[in-house]
This record gives C-alpha cells, structure tokens and sequence, in this order.
C-alpha cells in the first residue's frame, strides 16, 4: 500500500492584534511571516509610538493565553507559533507613560485667524466660494429659508390651539406615550422655532423648566421638557394612578 504524504502550507501573511503598555486601544494589523523580529518592530513603532529599541513584544493565542516573547531580533515572525487572530503585545521600555500619548491636550496645535485663511489660495473654504457649496450655495440658502420659514408657520399654528395649563399626551417616535400638562407655548432661546414645555406626570423629562440658564416654567427637576407641537395631542387625559398614594 503506497504511502500518502502531508504537506502543510500557511498563508504568507497573518491578521494580527497590536495593543501596547502605552495605548488602551487595540489595532487590527496583517504582517508578511517573512520579516524578521526586528523589521517587525519597526513598524510596530509607526504604530504604538515606542521606539523600537525600547521595545519588548509578547505573544498571545486568539484566545489571549500567553505564549511567549518574540525576543531573536534576527529570526522570521513565522517562525513563531503565531495565526490569525494572535495578539502581540509591545512593552514600552522607554519610561515613556502610560496613556502619554492618548492625551490630545499636550498636543501642541496650530491655529490660523480667519484673516489669514481668507488670503490663501488652496484652502477648502475658497474651493466652496468658487464652486458654490454648502454656506456659499446662495440659491440653496435661499430655499432653506424658505423651508424654514415655513416650517415655523407651521409649527405657530399648531401652538395657537395649544393653551397653558390643558392637559395631554405626547408620543415622539421610538418613545413611550406620555401624559403631563402644558406649561409653555412659543418660541424659545435654546433652538427656533415653536416649542411647548411640558410638566410630565413622571419624572421623563429632562430638566425643571429652566434651559441654558433661562426660566420658562417651573416644575420638579426631570419632570420638564420641550417637545414640537406635532408631538402634543391636547384632551382629557386625566393624571394615571401609580399607586404611589395608597393608604393602607
């Protein structure tokens, strides 16, 4: 009987996991097996930001058993017990600190004036001004205005029916119906437009009448809110009982 022969062939290229003792984040990488330890740390460097001569590398199964260190700077990574899904782990021996280079405030960054933007003449600003987008669309400008002039119209008219003091229910999508009374109609400081604030009969809302500093009613905290007036169906909807008033 003639005997069968194996061979096993591994792809040239492994999808490893980067994390490193300067960084919380994971990345997600694919190297060629044939570098060598060193040349990986190498680009490990692009990567973690820690020198590669700084550098320790532990390896850990997909499972994140830990396997052991990629510590011959002259041998193959394939050498190394390593598959997809494998994590290697850099030690930074630099003293750097931990999460240094997570902390964008020590980053030093520059700020250009308005004036000196303007007098370039590769900026993204100007490319709008010449093609007429976004800000510089005068046209489309003028019909969101028109939108939202009529948007408002629409929203006045619907608020005039609604009177301080009715009670209501309010449905917004992807949210449960709730009952309260109104306690503000018109428009507001915080966003335009035609708002009617609402005294929940539980505590839904989100504040106590006040928004940005500024009163409009008053009312426990978390029992108020401001909703559109497409949002309030004015009727006799009488406060439920939670059972919060029980006598025994």
């Amino acid at each position: 009987m003639e005997e069968e022969t194996y061979r096993v062939v591994s792809t040239p290229v492994v999808e490893v996991r980067v994390s490193s003792s300067l960084s919380s984040f994971i990345s997600e990488k694919r190297f060629n097996r044939g570098i060598t330890v060193s040349e990986l740390k190498c680009k490990l460097e692009l990567i973690v930001g820690s020198p590669a001569s700084c550098m320790e590398l532990q390896l850990f199964s997909p499972d994140d058993k830990f396997v052991g260190l990629l510590n011959q700077d002259d041998a193959l990574l394939g050498s190394y017990p390593i598959d997809d899904r494998c994590r290697i782990h850099v030690i930074d021996q630099s003293g750097v600190k931990i999460g240094e280079f997570e902390d964008v405030s020590k980053v030093i960054k520059y700020e250009m004036s308005n004036e000196a933007y303007d007098k370039r003449t590769d900026s993204m600003r100007l490319f709008m001004k010449r093609s007429k987008l976004g800000l510089y669309n005068e046209e489309q400008k003028a019909k969101n205005q028109i939108e939202l002039e009529q948007r408002i119209r629409e929203e006045k008219a619907l608020a005039d029916a609604i009177l301080v003091g009715a009670r209501c229910e309010v449905l917004i999508s992807g949210q449960p119906t709730k009952r309260g009374t109104v306690m503000y109609v018109g428009q507001t400081d915080f966003k335009p437009g035609y708002w009617i604030g609402l005294k929940y009969d539980e505590p839904l809302g989100k504040h106590d009448g006040s928004v940005n500093g500024k009163r409009y009613f008053q009312c426990q905290y978390k029992y108020g809110a401001f909703v559109k007036p497409q949002a309030v169906t004015v009727g006799d909807y009488p406060e439920e009982d939670y059972g919060l008033n029980d006598e025994m």
